[in-house]
């Protein structure tokens, strides 16, 4: 477990815990391409460095639902394809919303990691990439912390959490949340922590003045997450005085990721990269 998942370097957020029991995978047996977090104790860090840096970082937040990470396809496998354009890429493994970590918990860990990785004084800029859930936590990167709650921090947390740049896959930015569902008759989510992080962490309705350039990616045809949020964020993006590209593909499923072939919306990294190009981000 001392290089899991492949990874060039594996940091803990918050202690010196045994980061044998920092995480537990769906299945010890998979590859790191299809591994699936099951559970985090510790959240973790890890580092993929590129052949040839760019001097550019970016941190990746999977999705699952926050009950689960899908570290492989929406973690291992994206962290491969920033490396290749150049990027020293991190995988976050945080923990979930329950009563035992308590609501912030995702969010306190993803502020916490952009800290550490902006540590690094050779990295020019940090951006982030979410996916499905992971998208929404990379969105409240970009909006205001609740002023009520505490956040978690480390002695010397005092850096910047916002990124450089924004990438959104397929998330549910705020129409899980309470009175603004598009689903009819919506029941609560489970555990009750995740339903009242959902409630409370809406980024489209808690931007901040001038967000970080947004690439935006979602599909009209998602069953799981309603294009709906696609369009609610972008217009709070672009509300608050930023600018984003948003590309909804006619027909895909929700999750679509990296490795969905043979339907358009797999060129949606192509599109990206010229975006990341465009913006000076590479």
């Amino acid at each position: 477990m001392s290089n899991i998942l492949l990874a060039d370097s594996v940091q803990q957020l918050w202690d010196d815990g045994s980061i044998d029991a920092a995480v537990r995978f769906a299945d010890a047996n998979a590859t790191a391409d299809a591994a699936v977090v099951a559970d985090v104790t510790r959240p973790l860090l890890l580092g993929y460095k590129p052949e040839r840096l760019n001097g550019r970082a970016m941190l990746i937040l999977g999705g699952g639902g926050y009950t689960a990470l899908m570290v492989g396809r929406e973690g291992v496998a994206v962290a491969r394809w920033l490396t290749s354009l150049g990027y020293h890429a991190f995988v976050l493994l945080h923990r979930f919303p329950t009563a035992a970590t308590g609501v912030a918990a995702p969010l306190d860990d993803a502020r916490r990691a952009m800290r550490m990785i902006r540590a690094d004084r050779a990295c020019a800029g940090v951006g982030v990439v979410g996916l499905s859930s992971g998208g929404h936590l990379a969105a409240c990167l970009v909006a205001d912390y609740p002023a009520e709650w505490s956040e978690r921090q480390a002695p010397a947390d005092t850096l910047n959490t916002r990124p450089d740049v924004l990438i959104v896959g397929y998330a549910p930015i705020s129409t899980n949340a309470k009175g603004r569902t598009i689903v009819a008759d919506k029941p609560p989510l489970a555990p009750p922590e995740k339903q009242a992080m959902y409630d409370r962490l809406q980024p489209d309705a808690q931007m901040t003045a001038a967000p970080p350039p947004a690439f935006i990616v979602y599909s009209a045809t998602d069953a799981v997450v309603p294009v709906d949020n696609a369009y609610r964020l972008n217009d709070a993006l672009v509300a608050a005085g930023g600018t984003a590209e948003l590309h909804v593909f006619a027909d895909a499923p929700h999750g679509f990721a990296l490795d969905t072939e043979g339907l358009p919306v797999s060129v949606w990294p192509t599109l990206c990269e010229a975006w990341l190009s465009q913006v000076g981000f590479r």
